[in-house]
């Protein structure tokens, strides 16, 4: 039987699952590509560190320099994270003549372009199921079941750690912090859970989403995003009196005008497959002029669920099923159609807002007069009663309203914030049509 040897970078948490299932199912895998694939070197700049795998001794190496000339290595697995020495480590794999399977979504979001541009001028190829949705297999269902299909939008829960910590929010026994630090002793959140609860690593996978679904070629850093912080049992509340639950959403939604993207905490109806999503689970829905609505759901995080996409898109490149897809989708390609995006002021879509307003005569009419200038109406609104504070007294509002353009709603909201009846920020959510 002929044996391919491989090569993996970083011995973390997915790839000590990588070399798990390469050890322990082997037989499993020799039988789905009739070869036998060899583990032939692993770099990690940690070597003392004990992990949960057995690997033969002198396999481990804190030197990536001399994997890169060896051809008997025909494939290496990017799992280190960030962007250097990852983006260097997997331009150099390419350019030694080597097939790269990568988990890595930052990476593909910021330097995308370049990666696939390297891989194609050598004939490689790059596979990343992995990078969006762990061990839900959404990627592979865009570039190749979806394929007939011309995409009207994609409504998805990207990150796990955000949603274990809605979860248990909605649960009403753990306030967000409590919350966070659960998620981190399970494993769900590093120790600086900053861009999972801010937006950015969904963000980061909603434009691996675009490119593969719409064919947009988007700056990360320029979709519209509002993360979790500012999210408190008060919405909970507030969510289930009106029929609704709170999750963290990356949307894409194509129109005539251009594609809408958009990460933020949204209000959706209990009736909706996707609100019943919890803990780390993810679930994306996507819709299809053909298809239809199509729903997929899985654990989108841990150890084993990711290391599983990993191993699916090697053996996929040993049978050489993903140079067929690689070849055929070019993706992140430069001279590739422009989509036009919509600029977040043109986003049209109801609203949640919370705002602790000071208790006195006439701050409801001050409030609905302020958005009334704008064009933006009111659908629902409880208050809640005054609390003392040292200051006096205020109470809390919340409100939705109908559908309006979000570039007069951050505009009626500066206002608000800026007059004598409004206390500090207001939290603003999404509420899905």
């Amino acid at each position: 039987m002929e044996t391919v040897k491989i090569a993996l970078f970083g011995l973390g948490t997915i790839g000590t699952g990588v070399a798990k299932i390469l050890s322990h199912h082997s037989d499993r895998i020799s039988r789905a590509t009739g070869k036998r694939i060899e583990l032939a070197k692993v770099c990690d700049l940690d070597l003392t560190t004990r992990r949960d795998v057995e690997l033969p001794s002198g396999l481990m190496t804190d030197d990536a320099e001399p994997i890169f000339a060896p051809p008997d290595i025909s494939i290496g697995t990017e799992l280190i994270g960030g962007i250097e020495p990852a983006r260097t480590f997997v331009l150099r794999l390419l350019e030694s003549g080597k097939d790269v399977i990568t988990a890595n979504k930052a990476l593909l979001a910021q330097h995308g372009a370049e990666l696939f541009d390297t891989a194609r001028k050598y004939g490689r190829t790059i596979a990343f199921e992995a990078a969006v949705c762990g061990g839900i297999p959404i990627l592979n269902a865009l570039s190749t079941a979806l394929q007939a299909n011309t995409l009207q939008s994609i409504n998805a829960i990207v990150n796990g750690t955000s949603n274990y910590i809605l979860s248990q929010m909605e649960s009403g026994k753990v306030s967000y912090q409590d919350a966070v630090k659960q998620a981190q002793k399970l494993g769900y959140a590093e120790a600086n859970p900053a861009m999972d609860v801010d937006g950015t690593d969904a963000v980061q996978k909603l434009t691996i989403l675009a490119q593969l679904g719409f064919g947009a070629t988007v700056d990360w850093k320029t979709v519209s995003r509002i993360g979790i912080e500012s999210v408190d049992a008060l919405d909970f509340r507030y969510a289930k009196e009106l029929g609704y639950r709170i999750k963290l959403l990356a949307v894409a939604v194509q129109s005539e005008e251009g594609l809408e993207l958009h990460v933020s905490p949204t209000l959706v109806k209990i009736d909706n497959p996707i609100s019943r999503v919890k803990d780390a689970f993810n679930a994306v829905r996507i819709v299809g002029d053909s298809v239809g609505p199509a729903f997929f759901q899985g654990q989108g995080a841990g150890q084993l669920p990711t290391a599983s996409a990993v191993v699916g898109d090697l053996i996929d490149t040993v049978l050489g099923r993903t140079a067929i897809t690689f070849n055929a989708l070019n993706l992140w390609k430069s001279d590739s159609p422009a989509i036009p995006i919509k600029s977040p002021q043109e986003f049209f879509g109801k609203a949640y807002l919370r705002l602790n307003v000071v208790d006195r005569p006439g701050v409801m009419y001050a409030i609905s007069g302020i958005l009334g200038e704008l064009g933006i109406s009111i659908a629902s609104m409880i208050q809640h009663e005054p609390e003392k504070k040292e200051n006096g007294k205020h109470t809390v509002l919340f409100l939705t309203t109908h559908e309006t353009w979000e570039g007069d709603l951050l505009q009626a909201i500066q206002q608000l914030e800026e007059s004598s009846v409004v206390l500090g920020n207001i939290v603003r959510m999404r509420v899905q049509s």
